[in-house]
């Protein structure tokens, strides 16, 4: 492992491990640092991995971030909206969204804050969570972990499916929900506590449970004995520069800290 590397860099490879093992299907990271994982997942452990230029096309290789300057994308093969479409439904699609608000049984916001008829803040509305939440996997990043992200009780607008028993009445299975990860500035969390409740994985460098915990609006079960966030390789650190020439992953974090940088415990979000 490298010992010189940025918060951010040491997100992208925690968001590649979403990845591992999925097989043949469509990674599809929304926004910088998901992105830059599904990519590295691809060129390092899952190569099987199919991924789209974000445009109309298959590629062989991920393609960088920002202007493109004289890199040509290598294509293998169109990729129409209706092609997305089927990998949706069928279930061979693995997403990582941003949500505004997750609860503790993993539904999620992007719709708006506070009431539903008369919202404090209007944010993207729906968009694809009802469907894409209970059709494939899904993950999900937050880079400013925080109790206005992680709420008590339940997200102002429930557009994203979870595991919420509540939400799930006598005789009706939550079996084809299938969220996986949550990758945050202060840990790695996955769906395996109580009723699929969210569970700490892992800390990052630094960082207690306890600051964890201070920082989610829920209680927190933890895996056992919580191991410290992998940071990127050498190689991991060369192909996240090579994918993101203009970095704009110094963006993603405010001041682009280390990996190693102290953080203030339960800072609100």
């Amino acid at each position: 492992m490298s010992a010189d590397f940025t918060l951010a860099e040491l997100l992208v490879v925690a968001a590649s491990e979403a990845w591992r093992g999925n097989g043949e299907l469509l990674a599809s990271g929304i926004g910088v640092v998901p992105r830059l994982g599904a990519s590295l997942a691809k060129l390092t452990h899952s190569p099987e991995l199919m991924m789209t230029d974000a445009e109309a096309y298959l590629v062989e290789e991920p393609v960088p971030l920002g202007p493109r300057g004289s890199y040509v994308p290598r294509f293998s093969g169109a990729m129409s909206f209706a092609r997305v479409f089927d990998c949706v439904w069928g279930g061979k699609r693995h997403v990582m969204i941003g949500p505004i608000q997750i609860d503790r049984f993993g539904q999620t916001n992007l719709s708006g804050i506070g009431d539903p008829f008369k919202p404090k803040v209007q944010m993207l509305g729906m968009r694809g969570l009802p469907g894409n939440s209970i059709s494939h996997p899904n993950s999900m990043f937050v880079p400013n972990h925080g109790p206005r992200v992680f709420v008590a009780g339940e997200v102002d607008v429930v557009g994203g499916v979870g595991y919420n028993p509540a939400r799930w009445p006598q005789g009706v299975s939550d079996r084809h929900v299938d969220l996986r990860l949550i990758v945050t500035d202060l840990c790695v969390m996955d769906f395996g506590g109580a009723n699929h409740a969210v569970r700490v994985r892992s800390l990052h460098p630094g960082v207690s449970l306890e600051q964890v915990r201070a920082a989610t609006g829920f209680p927190l079960e933890a895996a056992g004995t919580l191991p410290t966030t992998a940071g990127p390789t050498a190689e991991q650190l060369a192909i996240i520069r090579r994918l993101d020439p203009h970095n704009l992953r110094a963006s993603v974090i405010k001041g682009n800290p280390s990996a190693f940088a102290p953080r203030a415990a339960g800072k609100p979000s």
